[in-house]
């Protein structure tokens, strides 16, 4: 990869050090999020790429390359791991432009790289989330931010580009291609089942139609792992709209002994996530009695599990120690960091 302050959008990003008005770029060649709406779907569907206005943003001609090679040739050790490896290092901007194309990939059921598309795809779409398993942050995914005032509260990329522009520019792609998503929460490989509710779960939903698709496919899926993910998958969209009556449904779920005990977790975590009430007795009984070891790590097949983990611990067991046990040490905080999770 080159030298990203060589790419033009570093001088807007080096202007907006100096003091000037984010406001002033809106809309304009270095916004995001004007670029992906610009993408026509003869562009998406012929994967024109040369229409795509990647040089503008930093480590586009990469971003490009990668989705070329993985589209023509399959190739995941030189085609995949472009994009989530820019996310990985706060760099979403450019990365945010292969959505579409990502998508379209996994939606191939030929295609021998999909699963791994899909994977790619979601990760432009959340902010800081490695790591994250509180109450408040778990399901929001925004940027560890000092000023409540920093561009939307997601501040910067390490470029300095803005991060909430490249956050929503990505889920405005993602919202744009539901219809394309929607059908792989019924494929047959229960990998792309999750990935696809994981994926679909940053979209748009004021009118709560991609909800009702996970609700829908919940009542027929059979893998315990999936529908724990539609469950989690539902908590995070209504965070994003806010609906009680699903939230009651949630509280339900948990409480439902009838669930499989992944469903009844994931309930729990989502509830937690969408009130702000006190932990109820029964649920902290339900939690200890379900979330033995051996499930923990079984539920780390889940993405959302798997970014809130550490080296230390599963991810819902910081999940659990964060919520229902504030008062619990950090085994991040150890002195030794290689220490193996319990």
């Amino acid at each position: 990869m080159g030298d990203w302050r060589t790419d033009p959008t570093f001088t807007m990003c080096r202007a907006l050090a100096d003091g000037a008005d984010l406001s002033s770029f809106v809309g304009g060649p270095f916004d995001v999020r004007a670029a992906v709406f610009a993408i026509r779907p003869e562009a998406k569907d012929g994967f024109l790429l040369g229409q795509v206005p990647w040089e503008r943003f930093p480590q586009g001609g990469d971003v490009r390359d990668a989705v070329h090679l993985l589209h023509t040739e399959g190739s995941l050790r030189a085609g995949a791991g472009v994009v989530s490896g820019m996310c990985a290092n706060d760099m979403r901007a450019a990365a945010v432009l292969a959505v579409p194309f990502l998508i379209r990939i996994a939606a191939d059921s030929r295609h021998p790289r999909r699963a791994g598309a899909l994977v790619e795809a979601a990760c432009p779409a959340r902010a800081r989330h490695v790591g994250i398993a509180s109450r408040d942050e778990l399901l929001l995914h925004r940027a560890d931010f000092q000023d409540g005032d920093l561009h939307d509260d997601y501040g910067v990329e390490v470029t300095g580009y803005p991060a909430g522009w490249s956050v929503a520019a990505a889920r405005a792609a993602i919202t744009a291609d539901t219809a394309l998503l929607q059908p792989l929460l019924g494929d047959p490989d229960p990998s792309i089942r999750i990935d696809a509710a994981y994926t679909l779960a940053t979209a748009a939903d004021p009118d709560r139609a991609v909800r009702f698709s996970f609700r829908a496919r919940l009542a027929t899926e059979q893998d315990p792992m999936v529908s724990a993910a539609l469950v989690l998958a539902t908590a995070e969209a209504t965070r994003t709209h806010p609906h009680s009556p699903t939230i009651a449904w949630m509280r339900e779920r948990w409480r439902d002994r009838t669930q499989a005990p992944e469903v009844r977790l994931a309930a729990a975590i989502g509830w937690l996530c969408l009130t702000d009430e006190p932990v109820p007795n029964d649920l902290r009984t339900a939690v200890d009695d379900l979330a033995t070891d051996e499930r923990a790590h079984t539920m780390d097949d889940l993405p959302w599990m798997t970014n809130a983990g550490g080296s230390h611990e599963t991810g819902l067991q910081r999940c659990i120690r964060t919520m229902l046990h504030p008062d619990q040490p950090d085994p991040e905080d150890s002195d030794d960091p290689w220490a193996p999770r319990r």
